[in-house]
């Protein structure tokens, strides 16, 4: 039975920091990209960041850059993101995803962690 279950979220006050993990199990950890997406009330999931097989390859949104850090531990099945210079606009719950071999920056992903809330106040 495969895994994905999201933590470190919470209530943070703009500029603050927050670190996402995401702990896996059921699954070939290194055999999968791992992606963080996020969704507001009223909008559309969004993709965040991705990063590849060993870490090699990482991707952002463009919001997120130089702001956000996606690393993966995969001696720990764990993949984290790391949030600086938080704003109001990053306020989502926030999703931990697996894709097989392939990193995309899409929703294509396998499988889905049930979310946790990241909440950034003004």
């Amino acid at each position: 039975q495969v895994q994905l279950v999201e933590s470190g979220g919470g209530l943070v006050q703009a500029g603050g920091s927050l670190r996402l993990s995401c702990a896996a199990s059921g699954l070939a950890f290194s055999s999968y990209a791992m992606g963080w997406f996020r969704q507001a009330p009223g909008v559309e999931r969004e993709f965040v960041a991705a990063i590849s097989l060993s870490g090699g390859r990482t991707e952002y949104t463009i919001s997120v850059k130089g702001r956000f850090t996606i690393a993966r531990d995969n001696a720990k099945n764990t993949v984290y993101l790391q949030m600086h210079s938080l704003k109001p606009d990053d306020t989502a719950v926030y999703y931990c995803a697996a894709r097989r071999l392939q990193i995309r920056t899409t929703t294509a992903y396998d499988y889905w962690g049930p979310g946790t809330q990241v909440t950034v106040s003004s």
